[in-house]
């Protein structure tokens, strides 16, 4: 009888059982540590000197010590057809739609294009240590096909959808709320929990689906429970304003949303920033989720996102991208500037906190606290390998960190790309550094 291989990989050891701002000694670290895959899954991680005799005969030793382990990343708000269009000049969100997302974004009409993207959106994705992204896709079927395709040569964990739009766009991008639902749904029945993929009904926001639009996402989020929900809420203050002339019955933006049944787990609303205390917590009994988007907001000036607040009312967090108005695929780069958005609102954010919310925080949200997000048993094995000697500085900085917090605050704050030395997918590795 033929048995599976153990795969183990001794490197520093890190991973969240808990939040670090609400649970002291919230995560698990060893400096000498191994984590043990076999059939792409964890199957154990601890101290290296614990587990080493444990190891059958045969197991293969992965040898990264000076390098730290975490779970990959997860990117809870991304748009995989802006790829092309990141770092492009606009002096507001609206404009910025206008000038560069919506012509972008038509190309999707096209088959190989999309394909094309897809491949080098995911590439990069891995490039960057993240092993999970939630993507937003074109009105285009297609594009949804080309994306899943993609992922699914790569067996990746992803979550994507088309996107529903059926007014203020131009025509080339519209649907209509009978179409965008069948072809919704017809996507839901092709590609949810096919493999390691799962969909997301995907409104673009609020402004651009007509209330019938609205009515009927809801109706594929009541039909099909375990699908996620995907869509931006009060980015903007113009956008918050445009939304209270276009729904004057509304209490807020957020309540737009909640009246037509989309506030649910698995529910992740993008940005956040103009919620009010009882914006908050709907959120929180809803258990719908925020993707904080720290360099799209500095990118757009869309405003700062209240970490305290949030936390007050005991909101689910994660940190998201949002390319292409957020100007890295990284998300170490992304903690580094959600680091000083939280500063420049008067709070503080622990390297262990953002490590958190960029792993098992990020897994929370989604509803997959076990099946990704950390090392517990069980869990699929995506894992990133950082090397904190990865660059003349950062070698210097990290030469002389006394404790944990300051090897992560360096790598957050000085990493990038060029930090990720592999990264693992189902405990296959499907990066490494040249």
């Amino acid at each position: 009888m033929q048995t599976t291989q153990v795969q183990a990989y001794r490197a520093g050891l890190l991973h969240f059982h808990a939040d670090p701002a609400f649970t002291p000694d919230a995560h698990h670290w060893h400096e000498d540590g191994l984590l043990v895959v076999a059939d792409g899954k964890v199957q154990a991680a601890g101290g290296y000197a614990a587990l080493h005799a444990a190891l059958p005969p045969g197991a293969v030793v992965h040898d990264y010590r000076g390098k730290l382990i975490t779970p990959g990343f997860i990117d809870t708000h991304v748009h995989y057809p802006q790829t092309d269009m990141i770092a492009s000049p606009a002096p507001g969100l609206l404009p910025w739609l206008n000038t560069y997302t919506f012509p972008t974004e038509r190309q999707f009409e096209d088959p190989a294009h999309a394909a094309a993207t897809a491949e080098f959106f995911l590439d990069e994705l891995l490039r960057v240590g993240t092993t999970t992204a939630m993507v937003y896709c074109t009105v285009h079927p297609q594009s949804v096909d080309a994306f899943f395709e993609a992922s699914e040569k790569r067996n990746l964990r992803m979550v994507a959808g088309k996107v529903l739009m059926d007014r203020h766009c131009p025509t080339f991008l519209q649907d209509c709320a009978e179409t965008g639902g069948r072809e919704s749904e017809d996507l839901i029945k092709r590609w949810h929990n096919r493999g390691r993929a799962q969909y997301a009904i995907t409104p673009r926001f609020a402004p651009t689906s007509t209330e019938a639009q609205l009515g009927v996402a809801g109706e594929l989020a009541r039909a099909y429970p375990d699908t996620y929900i995907q869509t931006h809420v009060s980015e903007n203050e113009d956008e918050v304003k445009w939304v209270r002339e276009l729904f004057p019955q509304a209490r807020s933006y957020l309540d737009v949303y909640d009246s037509y049944g989309m506030l649910r787990p698995r529910a992740m609303y993008g940005h956040c920033i103009w919620l009010d205390q009882g914006d908050r917590r709907r959120m929180a009994e809803s258990q719908a989720a925020a993707a904080v988007c720290p360099t799209s907001n500095l990118f757009l000036g869309s405003g700062l996102f209240d970490f305290e607040r949030a936390d007050q009312a005991g909101m689910l967090l994660s940190l998201a991208t949002d390319v292409g108005a957020g100007t890295a695929f990284s998300m170490l780069q992304t903690m580094n500037e959600a680091y000083k958005v939280a500063r420049l609102k008067g709070s503080y954010l622990p390297a262990l906190r953002m490590f958190y919310l960029a792993t098992l925080g990020a897994a929370r949200s989604m509803q997959l606290e076990g099946t990704i997000g950390s090392f517990a048993a069980g869990a699929e094995a995506d894992f990133v390998v950082l090397d904190p000697h990865a660059t003349p500085l950062l070698a210097r900085r990290t030469g002389h960190t006394e404790s944990l917090e300051e090897l992560l605050f360096a790598l957050a704050l000085l990493g990038d790309d060029r930090t990720v030395a592999a990264t693992y997918s189902a405990g296959r590795m499907v990066h490494r550094r040249p």
